[in-house]
């Protein structure tokens, strides 16, 4: 898969899907299944497994390959498949990509690497390595507020010459940044952060990589289909909508993977319990949840 600039690498609307667990924590594997089909059926163009809403940090290899070969069973060989392989430790993350290739991946996400707090001049060289050993296609993901590291833009612009490294996925909240860079480079930018999808879109992003996509997928889908028929109103209006809800899941307090499988449970989709560290959305947490749900999902949606 070669990104030439005009067509975005992995489609525009991905979901950064959760990894469903049965209820004794063990993993889903006919839930994720289920999962899969119904995002791809309700417009998502790809799916990212494993990632920050995939509770990565606390699944196995085995389950991180069984999972990406038990999706794209279900979902075919059309919709795009990329695999979170990122980890703190660059050997283990070559590992991840290996094997990632073999399950049937499409692509792979790999996080700036976490806890050590690398300078930028082994970030550079932790993803050359990466996409140097892979031939799938790459994309970084910048989200300093977990990793404490951020990929700075001049260490962006140097790996954007690599021919494997084609995107970002962007959760730095540095919009002059992520423009800068659109517009000097040819990185397909997916938002990371679903109050920026439409944002970033209008300045030449190409799409979004988004949790709240596991319970609306067809509402944030819409967003970018009416923008590209240039209905720029109707997608604003409908970013709007989903306002509450993005709040809801992604700035009260609670991980995403968190109140995504909460909104799951209760729309009776395939979720499960989230592991520990992890633990479940209080009933009160719920209720909002819910309430922010049918706003994003009524009429005037």
């Amino acid at each position: 898969m070669t990104y030439t600039g005009s067509t975005p690498p992995f489609g525009r609307a991905l979901c950064a899907m959760v990894t469903p667990f049965t209820a004794s924590g063990g993993l889903d594997l006919d839930g994720a299944r289920r999962l899969a089909a119904r995002l791809v059926a309700e417009g998502c163009d790809g799916l990212v497994l494993s990632g920050t809403t995939g509770e990565s940090p606390t699944t196995t290899d085995a389950e991180k390959a069984a999972l990406i070969a038990a999706v794209r069973e279900a979902v075919g060989p059309g919709p795009v498949i990329v695999a979170g392989v990122g980890t703190p430790d660059t050997r283990h993350t070559l590992q991840l990509t290996a094997a990632a290739h073999e399950a049937g991946a499409d692509g792979v996400l790999v996080v700036t690497p976490y806890y050590s707090r690398p300078p930028q001049d082994a970030v550079e060289a932790h993803f050359r390595e990466i996409a140097d050993a892979s031939a799938l296609p790459v994309m970084l993901y910048d989200i300093p507020g977990r990793t404490g590291t951020r990929i700075e833009p001049e260490t962006l612009l140097r790996l954007a010459g690599h021919p494997r490294i084609v995107a970002v996925k962007d959760c730095s909240y540095d919009f002059l940044a992520a423009q800068k860079l659109i517009a000097a480079t040819e990185l397909a930018y997916y938002a990371g952060c679903d109050e920026h999808d439409l944002a970033l879109y209008a300045v030449g992003a190409a799409g979004y990589v988004s949790t709240v996509a596991n319970v609306i997928p067809r509402q944030l889908r819409a967003v970018l289909d009416a923008f590209d028929a240039g209905d720029t109103a109707t997608a604003a209006r409908l970013q709007r909508a989903a306002v509450p809800l993005v709040e809801a899941m992604m700035c009260a307090g609670l991980p995403g993977a968190v109140t995504a499988k909460a909104l799951l449970d209760r729309l009776d989709l395939p979720a499960g319990p989230v592991r520990a560290p992890l633990r479940a959305a209080s009933p009160r947490a719920v209720d909002g949840l819910l309430t922010a749900y049918a706003h994003a999902t009524g009429p005037t949606a």
